[in-house]
């Protein structure tokens, strides 16, 4: 499928919706900052401490629907990311940078709230016209959808109230 193709999926929108919840900004960032989150009491709360456990349990369910986390019960390294998360963490990395170069959304935004508030701005502009977003973040994108399509099926497969939910999550 080609970049404009990928770009223009009916379920790409869901997908940028899906990877700007900011608990699975920090999940996805915090593994690749610091490697797997071990199977220890406690050891994924403690490291997201601020975050509620309904938010963090949501995160990690959409992460795992995603391919993005693997998880292991009993494995020392319980929570670590797969070749998807590792390459979407790149992804949030180019779009930090992009956040940052522009002040978006503002000059003193934190990582989390970049990553957030640009993926939504490139959702919102992809929906509208993909040869009008940011060509950088455009083709970011689209090479991570290329090179990870079970995240389109993923979302696709997953129920309607997804939307709903990643509201109430966020």
């Amino acid at each position: 499928m080609s970049r404009t193709a990928i770009l223009n999926h009916p379920h790409t929108g869901r997908v940028v919706s899906a990877l700007s919840l900011p608990a699975l900004i920090r999940l996805v960032s915090e593994i690749d900052d610091n490697g797997p989150i071990s199977h220890q009491r406690g050891s994924l709360q403690g490291a997201f401490g601020d975050l509620p456990r309904h938010q963090l349990r949501y995160a990690t369910d959409v992460a795992r629907a995603l391919g993005l986390v693997h998880f292991a019960d009993r494995a020392p390294a319980r929570y670590r990311l797969t070749e998807a998360g590792e390459d979407l963490a790149e992804v949030y990395d180019t779009v930090a940078r992009w956040s940052r170069t522009h002040q978006y959304p503002s000059e003193a935004s934190d990582f989390v709230t970049r990553v957030q508030q640009t993926l939504k701005l490139l959702g919102t502009v992809l929906r509208a016209e993909a040869a009008f977003a940011p060509a950088e973040l455009r083709d970011a994108l689209a090479e991570w959808l290329q090179t990870h399509p079970q995240v389109l099926h993923a979302v696709a497969s997953r129920s309607s109230h997804t939307e709903d939910e990643t509201e109430h999550a966020a």
